[in-house]
């Protein structure tokens, strides 16, 4: 009995039969739309910050006098939005009163989210070093998992990947070198107190890398000693920790001998033992305020004298 052939019909799609084709094109189409802030939650652990600085200030009196003028990036999320980009300009129009904002919504996954928030804060022209680490960071992660689950990953985007480095990619689309952008990436290992001096630019980053490689528990030591010491290691520093880390051999009393190890331009410092002037301050005052204020005691009695002085 001969073998029946198959017949194949192009059918429209129940889309095509129940919709015009310009729902269908609208559909295919990114529009903005005004969404109730109340409905837009930030991005988990996003490592930009909103901090009220002059740029912040700039932005607010913008958007006072004029709304938002460039629309927010979202993704639908659970029961509402959630923002992808546009974390300072939702944080201005909530201050200013307002109770929407223009947004583009997306249908993004959690890998595509990720890369998108990265790309579009790291071109702001003033990132913190913890900013830029963490970013960096979670691009790779996210990269990295584009390359291993294939079905969330175009196949450009694979072919990019394959046989590439991650952090060489990276540096590639930011003009830095891979080593650069591992060093970034490093600096998401220190304690937070430690980051923040980076960001302060109270330590170097090259210096914040190698303080990186300490244990968590030496890291805080190393915190406390430099509060003691009212210093901050130098590079050549850092390195000898490390060094005495990675033997084992790292605790409070080396950190010590090594933070008071004279630096070049170090300038001369009178040191007073903490125990003979603690009981003349509140328990917990910081060192730096107990200078602060024996400063102004010695200025004080230094008045009084030439007062006496003079009234002779």
């Amino acid at each position: 009995m001969p073998k029946s052939k198959e017949l194949k019909l192009d059918l429209p799609s129940v889309d095509e039969l129940f919709t015009t084709q310009e729902e269908r094109d609208e559909a295919m189409c990114e529009v903005i739309k005004n969404l109730p802030l109340s409905e837009i939650s930030d991005f988990p652990n996003h490592p930009f910050k909103v901090k009220e600085d002059e740029k912040m200030m700039e932005l607010i009196e913008s958007v006072s006098e004029h709304g938002v003028l460039a629309p927010a990036l979202v993704r639908p999320k659970d029961n509402g939005y959630e923002m992808i980009s546009g974390h300072r300009r939702k944080y201005a129009s909530n201050l200013v009163g307002k109770k929407e904002i223009p947004c583009i919504i997306r249908d993004l996954n959690d890998d595509e989210a990720t890369i998108l928030l990265v790309d579009s804060n790291l071109q702001r022209e003033e990132i913190l070093p913890s900013e830029r680490a963490f970013a960096f960071k979670m691009k790779m992660d996210a990269l990295k998992h584009q390359g291993k689950r294939t079905d969330l990953t175009s196949s450009q985007n694979a072919t990019k990947l394959k046989g590439k480095r991650t952090d060489a990619i990276i540096g590639k689309e930011y003009g830095t070198s891979k080593d650069t952008v591992q060093r970034y990436i490093r600096l998401t290992e220190l304690i937070s107190p430690l980051l923040d001096m980076v960001d302060e630019k109270k330590i170097v980053l090259t210096t914040g890398v190698l303080i990186s490689y300490l244990k968590k528990d030496e890291q805080e030591q190393l915190f406390d000693s430099m509060q003691y010491e009212d210093c901050t290691p130098s590079g050549a520093q850092a390195k000898k920790m490390k060094e005495f880390s990675e033997q084992g051999k790292l605790n409070e009393n080396v950190i010590l001998s090594i933070l008071q190890e004279e630096k070049p331009n170090q300038v001369e410092k009178i040191k007073i033992p903490k125990e003979r002037i603690s009981k003349f301050f509140p328990k917990g005052t910081p060192e730096k305020k107990m200078e602060e204020t024996i400063v102004k005691a010695l200025e004080l009695y230094q008045k009084r004298e030439r007062q006496k002085q003079s009234a002779r």
